[in-house]
């Protein structure tokens, strides 16, 4: 009896150490790189790194691959200062004949990896800044990490609520309509008139609020809010203040020194990231961080004009019969023309007194 428990447990421990080989054995590269390597060795320029980071969806409906979060990093490595470009979804790309937020569907649509390509090339053209790195997460990938981290401390400026936040799995629900009907409503009435089952209530409360990964994600996907919180900009602003929160938790000294976690994350990240970072950048990246843990970030989004709250901006919102009844919006020194966002990008990427060009 003693030998088949005795047999029993070196078979069990057996499996086990190969199962962790095996684990470990996916990522060696990455570790040994890590371990052993002390250079960082990235595409850079004047000791700055600039990436690109995407937000979409994911799943297999129509939109998946629309881009809900278009965010530029810059990390100026000696100066310890990182800045945020947030780009709103909606702004309307001449070239594209669409708005920016279906670059990396059309790119993807053209070719494997068209949709990297050619969002960092339509951010770049923007914004006047070469892209050395961009990455593309789907939101089922944004809960897995927030959720891994164990969820964030979330600082909320101001309460909201949001009456209209679509529920996933009923994107496609006709709310008991036959489609004829559903077709000619929608011609005349919003889509929560005609489609009200395929929202729902959500709101947070002014404050610090720990969330976990699907809260965190209503609270950076919001953009029906009533009052100041409901627009893309105040989103835009709700998403930095996670990817701040989640930096400072998740990519901590205690993280990047333990290759175990290290593995965890990649792993749970995998299937959702879309990148063109090489494996063997990889611990590159993570000696960055390493670096850059107490860096100074500074947060920015391309903002609209708003005449009634007397707020300079650097777009405008067009009248919708311009752009076949679209709400876009274009740059206010003319549509395709970024002289004026391609100023204001340079200028807050090296000082902190920067005005809106006139």
């Amino acid at each position: 009896m003693r030998k088949k428990i005795f047999i029993t447990c070196v078979v069990l421990l057996v499996f086990f150490v190969v199962t962790i080989f095996s684990e470990l054995t996916k990522f060696s590269p990455v570790l040994f790189q890590l371990l052993f390597h002390k250079d960082i060795v990235l595409k850079k320029q004047d000791d700055t790194l600039n990436a690109l980071l995407l937000g979409t969806a994911g799943g297999s409906h129509d939109g998946a691959d629309l881009t809900d979060t278009i965010m530029f990093v810059s990390l100026q490595i000696e100066k310890k200062k990182t800045s945020l470009i947030s780009i709103p979804r909606d702004l309307w790309v001449p070239d594209l004949n669409a708005k920016i937020n279906t670059a990396y569907a059309k790119g993807e649509n053209r070719k494997k990896n068209g949709g990297l390509l050619l969002a960092k090339a339509v951010v770049s053209q923007i914004l006047g800044q070469r892209i050395d790195y961009v990455a593309r997460v789907d939101f089922d990938g944004f809960v897995k990490a927030i959720d891994f981290a164990d969820g964030l401390d979330i600082e909320v400026e101001q309460s909201f609520n949001d009456y209209y936040y679509p529920i996933e799995e009923k994107t496609e629900d006709l709310c008991g309509q036959d489609p004829q009907e559903a077709d000619l409503r929608i011609a005349t009435m919003s889509s929560f008139e005609v489609f009200p089952c395929r929202y729902q209530q959500v709101g947070f409360e002014k404050g610090k609020q720990h969330m976990n990964g699907e809260q965190a994600l209503i609270f950076v996907r919001s953009r029906n809010a009533t009052g100041a919180e409901g627009t893309d900009f105040a989103r835009s602003a709700r998403q930095q203040k996670v990817i701040k929160t989640f930096k400072d938790k998740v990519l901590s000294v205690e993280t990047l020194l333990n290759p175990i976690k290290i593995i965890n994350l990649y792993a749970t990240l995998s299937d959702s990231i879309h990148t063109d970072i090489k494996q063997e950048e990889i611990d590159d990246f993570i000696r960055l961080v390493k670096k850059l843990e107490n860096v100074s970030v500074h947060s920015y989004v391309i903002d609209v004009v708003d005449k009634q709250k007397q707020k300079d901006g650097l777009l405008v919102n067009p009248p919708l019969e311009d752009f076949n009844d679209l709400w876009v919006l274009i740059p206010k020194a003319g549509d395709g023309n970024y002289s004026q966002i391609h100023t204001y990008v340079s200028c807050v990427l090296v000082s902190d007194t920067c005005s809106i060009p006139n």
